[in-house]
């Protein structure tokens, strides 16, 4: 082969699609390719014209633009264009015009109908326009764990549930479970008068109305521990208003449901009858990656240190999700999970230390725990919300030990200390609910950096332990005061631009240098986070109240805020760039390093670069219609 054609083979071979293409096909390909030379400014495609082949960009710049001439993408280096007119009647779609000079490959459009039959990599990726290919890539990277998502838990449903009613005594209840070999019942409220009251019996499903569970556990903890006598009603030691999924949930979202309970036994309705009950070990035939016994194990430890050394374990659960094909949504609800557990561990142990509480308290994280999207490289975001009758004099005391407890737990379990300081240990971040009321009110009415930065971290926020009706109020505050604050969502908007995409005037990336000498990306910073910023503030203006980023797009949706294209652009972006960060995380760990959030783009393929573009694309177009929906507003008095 002429070392011409080799220079065109090798140089095809570095770029998507055609570096999955054998080596024979483009030893051919070279063979047929014309070339052609466009000086800066010269048109290369006008729209509406035959089009017979496909171009793809040896070296210089290209602009695309759409019918009316605004302006669609710019193209460098190994990019193609031309394919939307060859697949649909070959005519030009999207015009082409040099921006500089530049060296232009011409595929036969013959040959690429013969690449496109042969080789479903090349049609899948000229086929798919933009973002639709990183739906491509996530459907072909979640395997085995997609299955969670899709089996119902009914399928786990092996018996129809076993029935006691609320007055029965907590002995026949026990020979009841005894000899129906069962863990847990179903306490219900009859709709009428059980035939002979004194006698338990299995309920007939007509008649149940669901008031509680009593488990084996509750039997052994709530009864025997506690010495009550035997006739004791099972209402008073049932768990009431127990939490429960539907028949059609899926598996995964009961795994999610016992890890951020910390429950073993859970009912399932069909709408509002008890049609079974599944058991931890039901779920964990299904789940392979141990998150579930995990955090059972959490729960049963005594110590700081017993909890620190399940770190080892908890690194292998999230490289075993990864290794699962996990997709980011389900391994961020996880990990969030198993950080929960922690966290609500610390904090019993610490009341166990420390006795009951003074006044009621929540226990309030934020960040990445908060919207259920924690990986493994996280720190500590958390704040206590205490009664309104609390007295610093009186009060503090405990709950500054408590805090402090809590947080020099989680560290020595690898959730590191906030260098920001945003923990329950400032007393800052320990307040009564009037006092954050005060502080969010404040936020939102006097925007300034602080404030931004405080509304960033604070305004994803969820009651983990303790009084949650506390949270709930700030909840509620935050997405009415929000929604009907133009300035406030104006800023927001504003401080979410700060953090741009990596990605340079031809969709180049634009990298920075570690200590090291690499050319990497912060994959968080330049992506995930600007992202999560963008969500939070089309969500708070929505007047949502969700705080995982899906969910939140899910209420967007809802309100038509955003087109659905572009909602759904928002959707693959966010998880592919949420796995990716994973994925390299899990390489660090199975490599003895400290996880991290930097990529080494070069060390990707040419495909993986793409999407990697494509992601980042759909940030920058994101940030740029934020800053056209929420315009900068007139600076009025105590702005």
């Amino acid at each position: 082969m002429q070392i011409e054609l080799i220079e065109i083979r090798d140089h095809l071979s570095r770029f998507a699609p055609f570096d999955n293409l054998p080596e024979q096909t483009l030893d051919e390909l070279a063979c047929q390719i014309q070339v052609g030379y466009f000086k800066a400014g010269s048109e290369i495609l006008a729209v509406g014209a035959p089009i017979h082949d496909l171009h793809y960009v040896r070296s210089g710049a290209v602009e695309i633009h759409r019918r009316g001439g605004e302006l669609h993408n710019r193209l460098s280096e190994g990019d193609i264009f031309g394919q939307a007119g060859l697949l649909r009647g070959n005519r030009v779609r999207l015009g082409a015009t040099a921006l500089e000079d530049s060296l232009i490959y011409f595929i036969p459009a013959t040959l690429f109908q013969q690449l496109c039959e042969q080789f479903d990599s090349f049609a899948d990726f000229v086929e798919a326009e933009g973002q639709s290919r990183l739906k491509s890539a996530l459907e072909d990277s979640h395997g085995q764990a997609s299955e969670l998502m899709k089996i119902r838990v009914r399928k786990l449903i092996g018996r129809e549930p076993v029935s006691v009613p609320l007055h029965a005594p907590i002995q026949q209840v026990a020979q009841v479970m005894t000899e129906h070999g069962v863990s847990s019942v179903i306490v219900v409220d009859p709709q009428r008068q059980w035939p002979n009251p004194a006698q338990v019996q299995v309920a007939e499903p007509q008649r149940e109305v669901m008031a509680g569970i009593l488990t084996d556990r509750d039997l052994r903890t709530r009864v025997l521990a506690e010495g009550l006598p035997l006739d004791t009603p099972v209402s008073q030691v049932m768990t009431p208003n127990p939490i429960t999924l539907q028949a059609d949930d899926s598996v995964f979202e009961a795994m999610l449901c016992m890890l951020r309970h910390n429950i073993h036994h859970l009912p399932i309705l069909q709408r509002r009858r008890p049609v079974g009950v599944i058991a931890l070990a039901d779920i964990v035939r299904y789940e392979s990656r141990s998150s579930l016994y995990l955090v059972n194990g959490i729960f049963n430890q005594q110590s700081v240190d017993g909890l620190k050394s399940l770190l080892p374990d908890l690194r292998a659960t999230f490289v075993r999700m990864v290794a699962d094909d996990a997709s980011a949504h389900m391994i961020g609800r996880a990990m969030s999970g198993i950080g929960r557990a922690f966290s609500q561990r610390l904090l019993q142990l610490a009341e166990q230390k420390l006795g009951p509480p003074p006044v009621p308290y929540c226990f309030m994280v934020a960040g990445s725990m908060a919207r259920d999207e924690q990986l493994l490289l996280t720190d500590q975001d958390n704040a206590l919300v205490l009664d309104d009758r609390f007295n610093p004099d009186e009060h503090d005391a405990y709950f500054a030990e408590l805090a402090q407890f809590v947080s020099d737990g989680l560290a020595a379990c690898g959730y590191a200390y906030c260098k920001g300081g945003i923990m329950a240990s400032n007393p800052r971040w320990r307040q009564p609910l009037k006092i954050w009321r005060q502080y969010f009110s404040n936020w939102i009415e006097r925007p300034n950096p602080e404030t931004l930065l405080n509304a960033s971290i604070f305004f994803d926020l969820d009651g983990l332990h303790g009084d949650t009706a506390l949270v709930e109020n700030l909840k509620t505050l935050l997405a009415q005061k929000a929604s009907a604050s133009p300035a406030f969502l104006a800023a927001l908007a504003r401080n979410a631009l700060n953090r741009r995409p990596p990605l340079g005037f031809f969709r180049t990336f634009v990298m920075e240098v570690d200590g090291r000498h690499r050319n990497i990306i912060n994959l968080k910073g330049r992506g995930t986070a600007p992202l999560t910023d963008l969500i939070r503030v089309h969500a708070l203006a929505s007047g949502s109240t969700a705080q995982n980023s899906l969910d939140r797009l899910d209420a967007i949706a809802a309100t038509r805020l955003l087109p659905g294209e572009a909602l759904q652009h928002l959707r693959y972006a966010f998880e592919f760039l949420s796995l990716v960060r994973a994925r390299h995380q899990a390489r660090d760990v199975e490599a003895g390093n400290p996880p991290d959030n930097y990529i080494e783009p070069e060390k990707f393929s040419a495909s993986e670069r793409q999407h990697l573009k494509e992601a980042f694309q759909v940030v920058s177009n994101a940030q740029k219609f934020l800053r056209f929906r929420y315009p900068a507003q007139p600076t009025g008095r105590g702005q």
